[in-house]
């Protein structure tokens, strides 16, 4: 319960880190995450995972496919959500992970071949009306959400696919960008635009803290996966979506009128339905296996 509180916490207070980067181009902000990162993960797993850890993540072909194509996507994650930070859309980023368990669920019926049960299909209905009306009040189709649930889903998909530990997944993923990251850190610090070399000691103390920011809330996730039930962690990971929402209302001053509220309530609303159809679902699977007993 502490390491999915303590990750859920990190990742719903990341619009203030990423605020106080607010100087730096996402591009170079991106560049440093990816490189630290996996610098990170590189002596994490030096420390933990053994003198074969290293050896054993090449192994499998299929596994470095995959890792390769879920590094892809986080790049485009993160340089979504951190550019979206820092221009004003954090209130829409929250949008963006309320939606993301919705997003996922339509996968599970569209590609895994998964059937929707009515409560699933009334709260995948309640979401998309609200994504409608939100697109209505914007104006514009509210695509800094959906790029983010979308890729996000995309890269749980992936995972799916594979059982490589979380530490090891990151370190591959990470790598993909290894070389284009240092590649852009070096050609921004070539030419004066380094923030590195010309943003000052806490700048650059900030920016190598990019890669513990991104490592510790992931390993806290993923011990607390497979440390609590399923279902206590999927209501708990809207704490970040909703820290992201205060951050951005009441903190940094975004417009939250009532006509975008109404929009939420119908996503909230949808939420709501597919948590408490979870719940039950579960609450009769295991009454029925105990009257089997």
């Amino acid at each position: 319960m502490i390491a999915a509180t303590g990750a859920y916490l990190i990742w719903g207070l990341l619009p203030i880190y990423w605020k106080a980067l607010q100087s730096i181009a996402p591009y170079q902000i991106l560049a440093h995450r990816m490189f630290w990162s996996l610098v990170v993960t590189a002596c994490l797993l030096a420390i933990f995972g053994g003198k074969d850890s290293f050896r054993s993540l090449f192994a499998d072909r299929k596994t470095v496919l995959v890792s390769t194509g879920s590094g892809l996507l986080l790049g485009v994650n993160w340089l979504t959500y951190i550019w979206a930070v820092n221009s004003g859309y954090i209130v829409e980023t929250s949008l963006g992970y309320y939606i993301n368990p919705l997003v996922t669920v339509t996968f599970a019926v569209f590609i895994l071949g998964e059937r929707l049960r009515f409560g699933q299909a009334a709260a995948l209905l309640l979401a998309v009306s609200g994504v409608v009306y939100l697109t209505v009040v914007y104006g514009r189709f509210p695509w800094i959400a959906l790029l983010l649930a979308m890729t996000f889903a995309v890269y749980g998909l992936l995972h799916k696919t594979t059982q490589i530990a979380p530490l090891k997944g990151l370190f591959l993923e990470t790598l993909v960008f290894f070389l284009p990251a240092s590649a852009m850190i070096l050609f921004a610090g070539s030419d004066g635009r380094g923030a590195f070399i010309t943003g000052g000691w806490p700048l650059s103390l900030l920016l190598v803290g990019t890669g513990v920011i991104t490592t510790i809330p992931l390993l806290l996730f993923a011990y607390a996966a497979h440390n609590i039930k399923l279902s206590l962690l999927g209501i708990l990971q809207y704490t970040a979506p909703t820290l992201n929402l205060l951050l951005g209302v009441f903190v940094y001053q975004e417009e939250f009128p009532g006509s975008r509220m109404i929009g939420f309530l119908l996503v909230w609303s949808g939420l709501f339905v597919f948590v408490v159809e979870g719940m039950i679902q579960r609450s009769r699977i295991k009454k029925a296996l105990l009257a089997q007993r």
